[in-house]
């Protein structure tokens, strides 16, 4: 029984060393010679919506980030990146249109990995259930009002949402602190940067 279990002990050790080299090393290996594109890049340029952010609540936009610009745009889409994920967001939302059950007609051309080559999609948000729509490219389907009021009260604008509200994204007047304009900021930038003609590549197997 000592001879089984020292060698059932070698072998689960030689497993797990095998699969940290395949699901660890290797990703890491293979990944470094992939070009990732920086927070700062992809924030230029400046989206139309963020611009907007500061027309639509010039008070709370100037406080919080002050004027608009390259910097202050990435540092609303990364404040909001994280705002996303800590509020587990991605648990219901997915950001990956994947090719099943023609996902490609409800929300574009199915994803590909080109999408996901920059800081701003790290750690990747795939996401694993449908309980809302997938949000990969997101940018412009709402406008910024929308995206406000549906954090605040999401069935005032989507009836038969089960998402829960998000008052803590609001001050007391009702308008969105600095968390939910870089919230609504991140949403607006998801996709916005993938220009027609790149969907159009999508849609024929692949970004040229």
């Amino acid at each position: 029984m000592e001879r089984f279990g020292a060698s059932f002990l070698i072998a689960g050790v030689i497993t797990f060393l095998l699969g940290f080299f395949l699901q660890g090393v290797m990703p890491v290996l293979t990944l470094t010679s992939i070009p990732t594109r920086t927070i700062e890049e992809m924030a230029s340029p400046v989206t139309s919506h963020f611009v907007q952010l500061a027309v639509d609540y010039p008070e709370e936009f100037a406080r919080d980030f002050g004027e608009v610009s390259e910097a202050t745009h990435a540092e609303a889409l990364e404040l909001g990146r994280d705002v996303y994920v800590a509020e587990a967001c991605w648990h219901c939302h997915s950001q990956f249109v994947r090719p099943v059950s023609n996902e490609d007609l409800r929300f574009g051309p199915v994803s590909s990995p080109e999408e996901y080559q920059n800081l701003m999609n790290l750690p990747h948000l795939f996401g694993t259930r449908r309980v809302g729509p997938d949000l990969s490219r997101e940018a412009g389907k709402h406008s910024n009002d929308w995206h406000a009021a549906h954090l605040y009260a999401p069935r005032s604008v989507a009836p038969y949402s089960v998402m829960p509200a998000y008052p803590w994204f609001f001050d007391d007047n009702k308008r969105p602190n600095k968390r939910g304009l870089a919230l609504i900021a991140y949403l607006q930038w998801l996709g916005s940067w993938i220009d027609d003609s790149q969907l159009a590549a999508l849609g024929d197997g692949g970004m040229q």
